[in-house]
């Protein structure tokens, strides 16, 4: 084991792994954070913490990973490479791994310009490809990225890393796995799926090259609760396929947020065929009440025991 974590175990049990997203609040208030975590106690293997998500400040991510694992709640530290430099970056993974958070996402991270501090000063150090590398250096190797000893007490960190199957050059997106694969990532998590059709596409070369073998692949949904969300992300948000009957769908739904959760769950049931997929991540964005309702209704509760 790379880590003592139940993510880790389930995915290595071959069990079907399912991950939510618990985005910290722009605020101090550790309430907050227990309150989203009662959503994804028993209902989801780990949680994702988000590290200032689009570059808007808010409650360090370690932090509260500290706290939703205070509640029962394994989390997902996320960490990007926008805010730090290495220094602060391998203070911060000692940091996590001495408080018990046993996995860490590695991300870029979106561009300052686009939160609530454009005028800020990004960092970009390193690249999330170098990251990840680092943070294996780190654990498996036993030593900081200059090359230094670590001579006790490693971080013990599965370590994680993301996808998008669906952005250009589209043949180009299994060559970058494998590179993050090669770099140490232990499992990936991808891009909001609402094209099933060209994930399943992306899957089969993803299987092509044996690459499911060597890391665990978790398949990102997020629940939409209106056609405009769909639409936004369509238009705004870069690397995103989705199809204009979706849209159509959600348009005509008497119930929108009952027909984002009808199409969430018919995803999950066609994820769960495709080959090569190891689970799934929920990214309920700002709508976390839905998580266990979600889970429930796709047939995936209990979760296992390992």
């Amino acid at each position: 084991m790379r880590s003592t974590g139940t993510l880790e175990k389930v995915l290595t049990a071959g069990k079907f792994a399912v991950t939510a997203e618990l985005g910290p609040p722009q605020n101090s208030n550790p309430e907050a954070i227990k309150k989203k975590a009662k959503h994804c106690l028993g209902n989801v293997d780990a949680a994702n913490i988000t590290d200032n998500q689009t570059a808007i400040v808010r409650m360090s991510s370690i932090a509260a990973g500290s706290i939703a694992l205070s509640c029962g709640v394994e989390p997902v530290v996320q960490m990007v490479c926008r805010d730090r430099n290495r220094l602060a970056m391998q203070s911060d993974i000692l940091g996590a791994a001495a408080l018990g958070l046993p996995n860490l996402l590695c991300l870029s991270g979106d561009h300052q310009t686009f939160g609530n501090h454009p005028e800020a000063k990004n960092v970009y150090d390193i690249d999330s490809m170098q990251l990840i590398a680092m943070v294996k250096k780190m654990r498996d190797g036993k030593q900081f990225l200059c090359g230094d000893e670590i001579k006790e007490h490693e971080p013990k960190l599965f370590i994680g890393a993301v996808a998008n199957p669906f952005a250009d050059p589209f043949e180009f997106r299994v060559m970058r796995l494998a590179k993050k694969i090669e770099a140490g990532a232990d499992f990936i998590q991808t891009q909001c799926i609402f094209d099933i059709n060209k994930f399943a596409g992306w899957m089969k070369m993803v299987v092509k090259e044996g690459l499911h073998k060597e890391v665990y692949i978790l398949a990102g949904l997020t629940p939409v609760r209106s056609h405009r969300a769909l639409t936004y992300m369509k238009n705004n948000v870069a690397g995103m396929s989705i199809p204009d009957e979706l849209i159509t769908r959600m348009e005509s739904a008497d119930d929108p947020k009952e027909e984002g959760v009808k199409i969430c769950l018919e995803m999950i049931k066609r994820i769960k065929d495709i080959e090569g997929v190891s689970g799934i991540h929920l990214m309920p964005i700002g709508w976390e009440s839905i998580t266990p309702v979600i889970m429930e209704r796709a047939g995936l509760l209990p979760r296992p025991k390992v």
